[in-house]
């Protein structure tokens, strides 16, 4: 007689498991890229959009956006700001140092929609960072989207993210990459000003044009409010909102945003579906 083997439980969604540091670089003088590879080898696969909850021993957790390559299995690639106590204990670790991450969760860009039309692109600051992996799916999709445009802003050049990448995606000719940072230095021979000065010379159909918009929420509401003027349909236009995230899986209720509960249902939405509450400052 045979013994069926015991059915392996899922593993609870609050039990972090560990990750290893691989490497890590500096991308400004704030802001490190960090490489985790699971200890157990165990390869995790993501979304573009998706977040992990990363926990430092004794510190905390935090979400933290996936920014690496999803076509590309294994290690996981994240881009983190020292903000607060628990991303200072995260960009504070070494290559060997070991940190608990639980996930992916949360929803992902839909970069399918943007097939037989145009794909917008539109980040600034961190925000780049949550956008990375839709950039990398839709060039790696290329041949079904007609125009693939990225508007890129920042404070300062010293504060712009992938600067390798950018001028990658930029020689490659198959996305139009448009820059621009706040404040210039006297090294700095680009735009200067709001990313929406940019979208005239970025060509897109609004009745056929997908967007996605990550950033500040005043720079999102902005730039979503010009998309619409210019005839692209709100439903067509996804950001990213991560007010108050903590748990990951919309149990405590801390994410909560009117009726929805962001670990769950966000980060990424339809700009139709957030409109009505992206002007409340506390919510």
């Amino acid at each position: 007689m045979t013994t069926a083997a015991p059915a392996v439980a899922p593993a609870p969604p609050m039990a972090p498991k560990p990750f290893r540091v691989v490497s890590k670089q500096s991308e400004t003088p704030d802001t490190i890229s960090m490489m985790l590879t699971s200890v157990d080898g165990e390869e995790v696969d993501f979304e573009p959009g998706q977040f992990m909850m990363i926990y430092v021993l004794g510190v905390g957790e935090v979400p933290i956006s996936i920014s690496g390559n999803p076509r590309v299995g294994g290690d996981l690639e994240h881009t983190i700001r020292a903000v607060g106590a628990v991303t200072n204990a995260i960009c504070a670790l070494d290559p060997g140092d070991v940190v608990g991450a639980r996930g992916p969760f949360g929803t992902s860009w839909p970069v399918s929609a943007a097939e037989g039309g145009d794909l917008l692109i539109v980040a600034g600051g961190i925000g780049l960072a949550p956008l990375r992996p839709a950039v990398m799916e839709a060039m790696h999709r290329r041949d079904e989207i007609n125009s693939l445009s990225l508007i890129y802003g920042a404070r300062t050049p010293i504060d712009l993210l992938y600067k390798d990448d950018l001028l990658g995606w930029e020689s490659s000719k198959a996305l139009n990459v448009q820059v621009t940072v706040d404040r210039a230095s006297s090294e700095w021979w680009g735009d200067v000003g709001l990313v929406t000065n940019l979208l005239p010379r970025v060509p897109f159909n609004p009745a056929y044009t997908t967007a996605f918009i990550c950033g500040p929420e005043v720079m999102m509401r902005v730039v979503a409010r010009e998309l619409v003027r210019r005839g692209v349909a709100a439903d067509s236009i996804h950001i990213s909102m991560e007010r108050n995230m903590k748990c990951g899986v919309g149990l405590c209720g801390h994410c909560q945003y009117g009726s929805s509960f962001l670990c769950a249902q966000g980060p990424v939405g339809s700009y139709a579906g957030f409109a009505d509450r992206l002007t409340v400052d506390e919510i």
